[in-house]
């Protein structure tokens, strides 16, 4: 039976005569249900017809007209301008625009309840307001907390609103300002934005979503602008009519509404009638919950859900937070970069119907599991999970996925289009894509889970979770709140953008949607999206007791958002909340691009402004200095570890390329040191400076955090391409493939040894291929797939995808086409130890993880440095103190000096250092006991104090207290 609850507070819908224009102007919407609104017989609330006559009760207005007539190039722009948003109404009293009304102009705000405003010609000018306000300017200019808010307008032009005026009625109408000259003609108009006065008048910290308690289930929605909200429920996951439709009421700018413990288990959808900017019209929006904690496949509906029930929690649930790995510090912390299909897509040892799924990793015996462990045996700590919250672009029910026989790909050569061409026929269609398209952020992934509809997807995240805790390895959630996939009144992914049309979205000043993160940059500077963001991070450490998270496009987001997110989780404990918040780290992407560049949206969340945060920041300049050049740059461009003027391949680099070696390896050399900016080293030069006095190619200082964990060092990651992929494509053709496997290791070795959080990208230790794919995000399980057998690389297996990669295909092809290229099983196996290896040797001293930047400065030093170094080698020691001494505190019970001697060379080094003569340097047991028989060859002379390295090897040389 289809039932209508009426709200008792209707006076909040729209007046009578408006509700026919209401339906005119959204005749063309068809709602799931046609129901007529019931119309209010009394009211006490001011609305727009009595505030207009309130007002306005006979005053005469003068007389407001467009500039000239329907030819007129000028009215011809004005009739466009509505379409733009260029004022701001920045607080309850300031509305800001960069518009110059002259000495006898005078400047209005227009308002229309069924967004009926126009632009006429002639005489008639505006039409279709129901009120006009006349606005006076403020010639002090914007108040000083209004510039700190909206930086990118500090020098608008600030308009007095008058305060008689009910702003919180205006709101749900179409808005305007208009500017007209001495003789009333109009000469600009424009639509508003509106977060400064949202934020200032409807910021709200109570409940939201959907709210169980012992009797009821009630329903929360912070939707100020809305005419009308209703919660359409039903009782299946698709299809069907409502069994009710509910009349939510307003308070401040929050609808809500209660209703019977009966609905959990079913579904619910919002009917949102907003005013859109983006259609100039009233229309009824049909969207999700923001809050949503469950879902049906593809975000159809919202599930009525309690994470609290027993009936969600794997056995021992409730105990996980007492059974986590040990970590004693932020410092011990290493991180294995997974995408949840990449584990398991491929790998015949589990059962298909957890293949690409939750489930795969609850499993003892599989080839992934057993090389998880042999990880987080070696030492590794953190598996970071790529997104795994409800994202466009993968269809949650399986059954309708496409696919390619994989039969029929392995019969193409290796440098062949083929696979591509059959590959991105049907991406958009397989179950692939890395997740980057965000439609709910509190909800996991339905294409994960084994039955994307009810309760599937959180039980199976649970059980992920506490499976991959029982192996050893915290787990990171990637999440992505810098922007979302969709946007507008009409996408079926769109949700944030129906609610509050215009709040969410970061615009730029004509009003329009900003891009700069890919698409729908979010706006994290406006309280209510900061609010979602925390609650969400919360969520999911309280009911999905996650342990870290990764921030994509960090630097999109506020710094003071992330101040708060981080405090906020850190004030988690286990007593109260069942997990210990101090133990989550936080770290992403600081990048400093686009409209938020140089604090351009207040102090955004970058490299440099995150110092003295104990946030971390992926280092960019230690990669590009491994490998050289940039993701952005000439791909032959050589680094340290690929051949820069040791070992050149065809590619120009010019008569600087010794330079350019030096500089590579001081900036190596600050990041082995965490990155820190008061890092004091002597550089290529002789000179001693700070690590943020070393400067990259673009002038950006190199180091740029106050504490180690501050510094996420990393060589690659899912974003180009892989590391054994970049270094095939960059060394000289004619080297080996066994030399290629030792760069890879050679690159990965830095990462692991250096001071700061390693980063490793899933598949680094197993010489990982995309096949040269340098943006595979949806390339499928062919061009992505992973082998926990050790048996291929998945080298050679096409051409990469053509729409990323064409341009790269002609130095592509021939290395695809050289069997001499492709690893043997016994390269991976040889690869896998090696980094297990380099964990075992990184957790076997605290020296390699010293916690903060004064033990680093106190105790880190680079030797062969200056412009006399040999070239192609990094020479660092670490020092520890003794109990008996004085000066530095011993931390190591085992080792009391450690040396790391990095030969990027293609012939063995000797290096003699008086500073570490006459000491009992041997090389590190975990290197003794290795299958490398060359590393074996690395000596060290007392006498002299003389190292010596083999060809492409990082050896290291411990001191133990023995002596």
């Amino acid at each position: 039976m289809l039932l209508l609850r009426s709200s008792p507070f209707l006076h909040h819908l729209p007046t009578p005569t408006s509700l026919t224009s209401i339906t005119s102007h959204t005749h063309h919407l068809q709602p799931h249900f046609p129901l007529r609104l019931p119309v209010p017989t009394t009211t006490t609330t001011t609305t727009l017809s009595s505030q207009r006559h309130r007002l306005f009760p006979s005053k005469s207005i003068p007389l407001l007209r467009c500039s000239a007539l329907s030819s007129s190039p000028v009215t011809s722009q004005l009739k466009d301008s509505l379409m733009y948003s260029r004022a701001y109404w920045v607080s309850e009293s300031i509305i800001a625009w960069d518009v110059d009304v002259g000495i006898n102009g005078s400047l209005y705000l227009f308002a229309s309840e069924t967004a009926s405003l126009s632009i006429t010609d002639g005489d008639y000018g505006i039409q279709g307001h129901d009120v006009k306000f006349k606005l006076e300017e403020d010639t002090h200019g914007l108040p000083q907390n209004v510039m700190e808010k909206f930086p990118h307008i500090k020098d608008y032009r600030a308009f007095k609103v008058p305060p008689s005026l009910d702003a919180k009625v205006l709101l749900k109408c179409q808005l305007a300002v208009a500017a007209f000259d001495d003789v009333g003609k109009c000469s600009n108009i424009t639509g508003l934005q509106l977060p400064g006065i949202l934020d200032e008048l409807f910021s709200y910290s109570g409940p939201l979503g959907a709210v169980y308690s012992t009797e009821a289930i009630a329903l929360f929605l912070w939707a100020p602008t809305a005419q009308a909200v209703r919660a359409c429920i039903y009782k299946d996951s698709s299809g069907g009519s409502p069994l009710e439709i509910v009349q939510l009421e307003e308070t401040k700018g929050v609808w809500s509404t209660k209703g019977p413990k009966s609905w959990d288990g079913c579904y619910y959808v919002y009917e949102v009638s907003v005013y859109h900017p983006s259609t100039l019209q009233i229309v009824k929006c049909h969207a999700n919950d923001p809050y949503a904690r469950g879902l049906s496949a593809n975000g159809g509906r919202t599930l009525f859900v309690d994470l609290d029930s027993d009936t969600l929690k794997p056995d021992g649930w409730e105990k996980l937070a007492l059974e986590k790995p040990d970590l004693l510090s932020f410092s011990d912390t290493s991180i294995y970069e997974l995408h949840v299909r990449d584990f398991s897509a491929s790998d015949l040892t589990v059962d298909n119907e957890f293949r690409g799924g939750y489930l795969a990793f609850t499993l003892q015996d599989s080839a992934g599991i057993r090389h998880l462990k042999k990880l987080s045996d070696a030492g590794l700590t953190h598996v970071h999970l790529l997104p795994a919250f409800q994202f466009a672009d993968v269809d949650d029910e399986k059954e309708k996925w496409k696919s390619v026989d994989t039969e029929i790909l392995e019969k193409f050569s290796p440098d062949s289009a083929e696979q591509q061409a059959l590959i991105t026929a049907i991406q958009n269609s397989d179950g692939y894509n890395w997740g980057y398209n965000p439609v709910l952020w509190g909800v996991p992934k339905g294409s994960y889970a084994s039955n994307p509809n009810g309760s599937c997807r959180i039980i199976e995240f649970r059980r992920m979770v506490k499976a991959l805790n029982h192996i050893g390895l915290r787990v990171v959630l990637d999440v992505v709140y810098n922007h979302l996939h969709a946007s507008g009144p009409y996408d079926e992914n769109s949700v944030l953008d129906k609610i509050v049309p215009g709040y969410y979205l970061r615009r730029n000043t004509d009003g329009f949607i900003e891009n700069s993160t890919c698409v729908n940059n979010t706006a994290s500077e406006h309280f209510m999206v900061e609010r979602l963001i925390i609650d969400d991070l919360l969520h999911w450490v309280v009911n999905y007791k996650v342990d870290g998270f990764r921030f994509d496009l960090m630097g999109h987001i506020m710094k003071r958002t992330m101040m708060k997110a981080k405090d906020a989780i850190s004030s988690l404990t286990k007593e109260k909340n069942g997990v210990d918040g101090s133990s989550v780290y936080i770290y992403g992407e600081g990048w400093d691009f686009g409209e938020v560049a140089r604090n351009g949206r207040g102090v955004n969340a970058s490299q440099v402004n995150l110092s003295g945060t104990g946030i971390g920041s992926f280092n960019d300049r230690i990669r590009d200095a491994i490998l050289g050049g940039s993701p952005f740059g000439h791909p032959l461009q050589q680094g340290f570890v690929t051949g820069l003027l040791l070992q050149p391949n065809d590619h120009d680099h010019g008569t600087a390329a010794g330079e350019m070696l030096a500089a590579s390896k001081d900036h190596i050399q600050v990041g082995m040191a965490a990155n820190l900016r008061d890092f004091v080293l002597t550089n290529c030069l002789g000179k001693e400076v700070k690590g943020s006095e070393v400067l990259t190619h673009g002038s950006a200082p190199v180091g740029f955090a106050s504490n180690p964990t501050e510094t996420v060092n990393y060589v690659s990651a899912h974003d180009n391409e892989t590391l054994f992929d970049i270094i095939s494509l960059k060394t000289p053709m004619e080297i080996s493939v066994n030399e290629r496997c030792w760069i890879n290791h050679l690159a990965t070795s830095i990462i692991a040894l250096s001071q700061g959080i390693p980063f490793f990208h899933a598949g680094d230790e197993l010489l990982r291929s995309k096949s040269m794919d340098r943006d595979s995000y949806n390339s499928g399980d062919w061009f992505n797939r992973l082998d926990f057998t050790y048996n291929s690389n998945n080298w050679g297996v096409g051409l990469p995808p053509k729409q990323k990669n064409e341009k790269s295909w002609p130095l592509i092809k021939p290395r695809l086409a050289d069997p001499s290229f492709k690893p043997q099983r016994s390269h991976i196996l040889v690869a896998v130890e090696n980094f297990s290896n380099l964990l075992r040797i990184r957790y076997s001293s605290p020296l390699f993880r010293l916690r903060t930047a004064t033990a680093i400065q106190e105790r880190v030093r680079f030797h062969n440095t200056g412009p006399s170094s040999i070239p192609g080698v990094i020479v660092m020691s670490i020092e520890d103190g003794h109990e008996s001494q004085h000066g530095l505190s011993q931390l190591d019970p085992i080792y009391s000096y450690i040396v790391v001697v990095i030969n990027a060379r293609p012939t063995e080094v000797s290096f003699t250092s008086p500073a570490l003569r006459a000491k009992h340097f041997e090389l590190h047991p975990v290197q003794l006991m290795s299958t490398d028989e060359v590393i074996k060859a690395s000596t060290y002379e007392e006498s002299r104090g003389c190292f010596v390295v083999p060809s492409r090897r990082t050896s290291v040389f411990v001191e133990p207290r023995k002596f």
